[in-house]
C-alpha cells in the first residue's frame, strides 16, 4: 500500500474555537454549508475559528470546512497556543506549537472545533521521534525508534484503509456487568484522521521536538524503512519502561497472540547459560519480582543517559523502574467511587485475579464493603487507583493497620515499570544503545522475528 510518502491526517486538538498563526502564506479554501467553494489567497497572521450552531465561522460568515494550505511545503508553518498534551496523565499541560504542513478545520458531533494537520509521513515522524523522546538522544536510539514510530503509523493507516479498525466506539468492552468490567482502548475512536498527537497515539508535539540535526539524521537514514512480520506491517507498540520484563500484547488489549510482541526479558540473552525468567503469571513470583530489583537494561538511575532521553516532563518521574504509592483509606474508596462512579463503601482488599507475563495485572478485584468489582484490563486499573494513572498495574498490595473488621487504614502499593510494557522499551533501548547495540540489534531485540523492509 505505501509504496510512496504518504500524507498522514494528524489529529491536533478539539475546542470551543482554535487560534492558529500562520507565520507564512497560505491558502484558505474553505465549504459553505450550500456546498460552493470558497478560496482566499494570502491568508497570514492569526486567525481565529469559532464554532456556532455546529458551523465553523471565520472572517464574519460560517462554514462546513476551513482548510489552510501553505503555498510551499517547505519552510513554510503555522503556530498553535493552546495545545493540551499527556491528557489525563500526570504531566497534563498545555503548550504553544508549530506545525508545517496544512491546517484542516472541521465541525465535530459534539460541537466543537477539530483541528487536523495534514503533513508528510517522514515529517511527522522527525516531530514524533524528538516527542517521545529528548531529540539529544544517540543516532542509535533516534533510528531505531523511527522504524518502530514508522511501523507503527503505517499498519494504523493500512488497517483504516482496509477497513480492519472499527471506526464507531472510543474503546473495545470484553465484559460490562454488576460484576466485571473489563476494558481496554485501542485507536478505534479515530473517525477523521488517522492518528491523534497525543499519548493515546504517538506524541507529535510540532516543529519544536524536530529541531536537532540528530533528527533529521536518522529520519534520513531511515527513510521508508519498517518492521514487517510474515509480509505485514508491524504495531510496534512501545512504552517507557517495562520494568525488566517486556508484556505481552493480548494481556493489554484484546484477546490474541500477536507473535512479535511477546515477552522478552528486558538483559542481554545468554544462549549457553540461559537463565529462564520467573512466571510472573503465578502471584507469588511477581511479588517477588517487584519487591526487588533484578538486573534489566532498563534499570538504571545514570542522569546523563536519562537526560538524553527523557523530555523535561518526564525527567519529573525518577522512580519508574520501581515505584510506591500509598494511600490512606478514605483517599483510596473516594478515589475508587469517583473513577468508577459507583460507592463502594470502606475498601477492604485489592486482590490480583490475574497477570501478564511481565507481572502487569490485567483482572483486578475491588472488594468493598458494600460492593465488588473486577477491573480490567491494564489501562483500567491504572486509572481506577489513580488521579491520572498508576506508572503500570505491575503492583503488589499491602494493607497496613487492618481494623477488627480487617478493613485496612492504609494501602501500599509497590510497582514496577512505566506504561503498558508491550513491545520496545524505551529506556532499555537507550541502555542498549549507550551500551554499543546497533539500531537492528535492539529491534530484533525488542520484536522477535521481526524483519526489516525499506517500502519507499
Amino acid at each position: 500500500m505505501f509504496r510512496e510518502e504518504p500524507s498522514v491526517h494528524v489529529g491536533i486538538l478539539t475546542a470551543p474555537s482554535v487560534e492558529a498563526d500562520f507565520l507564512s502564506p497560505y491558502t484558505l479554501t474553505a465549504r459553505t454549508p450550500e456546498g460552493q467553494t470558497v478560496t482566499k489567497q494570502a491568508v497570514t497572521g492569526k486567525q481565529t475559528v469559532e464554532c456556532r450552531d455546529n458551523l465553523l465561522s471565520w472572517g464574519g460568515r460560517c462554514y462546513t470546512s476551513l482548510c489552510f494550505a501553505p503555498y510551499r511545503y517547505a519552510g513554510a508553518c503555522f503556530r498553535l497556543p493552546a495545545v493540551m498534551i499527556g491528557i489525563g496523565f500526570h504531566w497534563e499541560r498545555t503548550e504553544v506549537q508549530s506545525f508545517c504542513g496544512t491546517l484542516q478545520l472541521t465541525v465535530t458531533e459534539g460541537g466543537r472545533v477539530q483541528a487536523v494537520n495534514i503533513v508528510r509521513a517522514e515529517d511527522y515522524l522527525a516531530s514524533v521521534i524528538g516527542s517521545e523522546m529528548n531529540a539529544s538522544s544517540s543516532a542509535t536510539l533516534l533510528e531505531a525508534h523511527a522504524v518502530i514510530s514508522r511501523s507503527w503509523l503505517l499498519a494504523q493507516m493500512e488497517q483504516r484503509r482496509l477497513g480492519e479498525a472499527s471506526e464507531t466506539a472510543p474503546a473495545e468492552t470484553r465484559s460490562d456487568t454488576e460484576t466485571e468490567y473489563i476494558r481496554w482502548y485501542g485507536r478505534t475512536a479515530h473517525r477523521t484522521f488517522d492518528v491523534c498527537a497525543d499519548d493515546h497515539c504517538q506524541r507529535y508535539q510540532g516543529l519544536e521536538r524536530a529541531s536537532t540535526p540528530a533528527v533529521g539524521q536518522a529520519i534520513a537514514a531511515t527513510r521508508g524503512l519498517v518492521l514487517l512480520y510474515e509480509g505485514r506491517l508491524c504495531d510496534a507498540r512501545f512504552s517507557k519502561c517495562c520494568g525488566g520484563v517486556t508484556e505481552e500484547y493480548r494481556y493489554c488489549w484484546d484477546d490474541r497472540e500477536v507473535p512479535y510482541l511477546r515477552s522478552v526479558a528486558d538483559r542481554p540473552s545468554a544462549p549457553r547459560v540461559p537463565h529462564p525468567l520467573p512466571d510472573l503469571t503465578q502471584e507469588a513470583e511477581a511479588e517477588r519480582w517487584i519487591r526487588t530489583a533484578p538486573t534489566a537494561f532498563c534499570h538504571t538511575t545514570d542522569r546523563r543517559l536519562l537526560r538524553q532521553v527523557l523530555n523535561g516532563y518526564d525527567q519529573e518521574t525518577p522512580d519508574f523502574y520501581r515505584w510506591r504509592v500509598v494511600y490512606a483509606q478514605d483517599e483510596l474508596a473516594s478515589l475508587i467511587a469517583r473513577r468508577t462512579g459507583h460507592d463502594f463503601g470502606q475498601i477492604a482488599d485489592l486482590r490480583p485475579l490475574e497477570r501478564g507475563r511481565s507481572g502487569r495485572i490485567s483482572r483486578l478485584l475491588i472488594v468493598g464493603t458494600q460492593r465488588t468489582l473486577v477491573v480490567g484490563k491494564e489501562l483500567e486499573i491504572r486509572r481506577t487507583l489513580s488521579p491520572t494513572h498508576l506508572y503500570s498495574s505491575a503492583f503488589v498490595v499491602d494493607r497496613e493497620d487492618l481494623s477488627p473488621q480487617g478493613i485496612p487504614a492504609r494501602f501500599v502499593l509497590t510497582g514496577a515499570g512505566w506504561g503498558h510494557g508491550v513491545g520496545l522499551c524505551q529506556i532499555g533501548a537507550a541502555v542498549m544503545a549507550d551500551r554499543g547495540y546497533r539500531a537492528t540489534d535492539i529491534l530484533h531485540h525488542y520484536y522477535p522475528g521481526a524483519e526489516l523492509c525499506k517500502l519507499y
